[in-house]
């Protein structure tokens, strides 16, 4: 028994340990962003600096001790709108011409296209280090942003692992007897419970007598000691315990299920849909749904929103926080150029155990919760992923109770709507159904939605997630 009490606080200061270690990681992570968070902001135009030095270096390189039209010298001035009506037509066609020059100019100079042609230049290099300079800036607030989502992280891991409670000792003895009666020796065994009552297990474990036995077989075991609960291998566990010792991690089963349901439609004249989506499970027992509105049609939509939802799923199942997940995908989206089309991103997570969902959204339409209560309308933002550095992804939680759907659509499904408040009408129709499964309501969402149109205007996607209690 002292052994045992023992090796719990060895595990125990481990634990406090690591989640200090963790804290200071994620403080340096802070530290080292705010290091490089200073006011340098990047620039939409050519300044008036931009401006005097490509009057100065092309007076020097053209016009000598030549001093007849003084172009440089009234620039100077503060007040002087030619140079700003210079800079703006540069911008606008990409040169000046002749005709923008002043009459003084036109009439007098003597080496005028030499002295147009040095300007042009000098000002298309201004604009070059110019663009350069902003790409530059907003690289190094993409590794910035990335540095505080690193550290939010680790914070949050922190906390995790510092509130997690060790309740080994309550279990270890009938837990080792059990696995003995199907001839499986359990060497150590930790047992952690989390703040919002979830429970996780890692149990070093061998079989005896040379047999195999699968991991799932040994979950159904923890689930007969542990009365009330369920209990599955994680999927990033191994799968067969074997006559060599291995430790094996079984997470407790939500007292929720999910169901899904999903319905698409292509635009009328397009064989695939700009519109993607997934369902996955993110670390722990919270179920993912993603939706991605690809802007415009076709492949080149399709293969914008897939990317999107594909770069979602993996962050989340990796063990990024929805937040943290959504901010970095924007991030990664405006690095990859002009090249790259905005698409929307829709996120809910429901959380197995509590039953709490959380939506986030960049630039998606309203997600509807349809409950006995009637339907309740979730709306958000309207800027898609991949437009504007640090946008923060819009956050909406609720508790949801047995029966509850929650429906994700896209701005295609809303705008064949009839009437000027597509989301009421959503909702009212929402009301008007009765009792039907996901896929059901997804499949009737549809075909009420192109019932209002004499044809698909834009793609249309709707996804439905059902929430019931798990039966023991």
């Amino acid at each position: 028994m002292f052994s045992r009490k023992k090796e719990v606080s060895v595990n125990s200061d481990v634990n406090y340990y690591t989640a200090r270690r963790l804290g200071d990681m994620a403080q340096s992570l802070s530290q080292l962003a705010k290091a490089f968070d200073d006011e340098i902001e990047s620039q939409g135009q050519l300044t008036r600096e931009d401006g005097l030095s490509a009057l100065q270096s092309s007076a020097a390189l053209v016009c000598e001790d030549c001093s007849k039209c003084n172009l440089y010298a009234d620039s100077e001035k503060e007040d002087s709108y030619y140079l700003y009506y210079l800079l703006r037509a540069f911008e606008q066609k990409g040169r000046i011409d002749f005709e923008d020059m002043p009459k003084m100019f036109q009439t007098r100079c003597r080496k005028r296209e030499a002295y147009l042609g040095h300007l042009n230049r000098s000002l298309g290099r201004a604009t070059m280090n110019l663009s350069w300079k902003n790409r530059f800036l907003e690289s190094r607030d993409a590794v910035i942003s990335q540095f505080r989502e690193m550290a939010v992280i680790l914070e949050e891991f922190s906390h995790q692992i510092d509130q997690a409670t060790d309740i080994s000792a309550e279990y270890e003895y009938i837990l080792k007897k059990q696995f003995r009666r199907y001839h499986m020796t359990v060497g150590k065994l930790l047992l952690l419970q989390y703040e919002n009552g979830q429970k996780e297990a890692f149990l070093t474990v061998r079989t005896s007598g040379g047999r195999c036995i699968t991991a799932r077989d040994a979950a159904e075991l923890m689930s007969d000691v542990m009365k009330g609960t369920r209990w599955s291998p994680a999927r990033d566990s191994r799968s067969i315990i074997t006559r060599q010792y291995g430790t094996v991690r079984f997470l407790e089963d939500g007292g929720y299920r999910i169901l899904f349901g999903a319905s698409r439609i292509p635009r009328q004249g397009e064989k695939c849909s700009g519109d993607n989506y997934t369902f996955c499970e993110s670390q722990g027992s919270q179920v993912v749904m993603s939706l991605s509105d690809g802007m415009g049609c076709g492949e080149a939509a399709s293969r914008e929103s897939r990317q999107v939802v594909e770069l979602t799923e993996q962050l989340l199942e990796t063990g990024f926080s929805t937040r943290a997940a959504l901010k970095l995908v924007n991030t990664v989206l405006l690095l990859a150029g002009a090249e790259q089309h905005p698409a929307t991103l829709d996120v809910s997570c429901i959380d197995l155990h509590t039953g709490v969902l959380e939506v986030m959204k960049l630039g998606a339409v309203p997600t509807f919760i349809l409950g006995e209560e009637g339907v309740e309308i979730l709306a958000a933002g309207e800027v898609p992923v991949g437009v504007m550095n640090g946008v923060e992804p819009v956050l909406l939680s609720r508790k949801l109770w047995e029966g509850n759907q929650v429906v994700m659509v896209t701005d295609g499904v809303l705008d064949a709507l009839p009437g000027d408040d597509k989301e009421q009408a959503m909702g009212a129709f929402l009301e008007s159904l009765g009792e039907m499964t996901p896929q059901e309501l997804a499949d009737r969402i549809l075909e009420f939605a192109v019932s209002c149109i004499p044809a698909p205007r834009d793609d249309m996607t709707a996804l439905v997630a059902g929430l019931w209690r798990r039966k023991s």
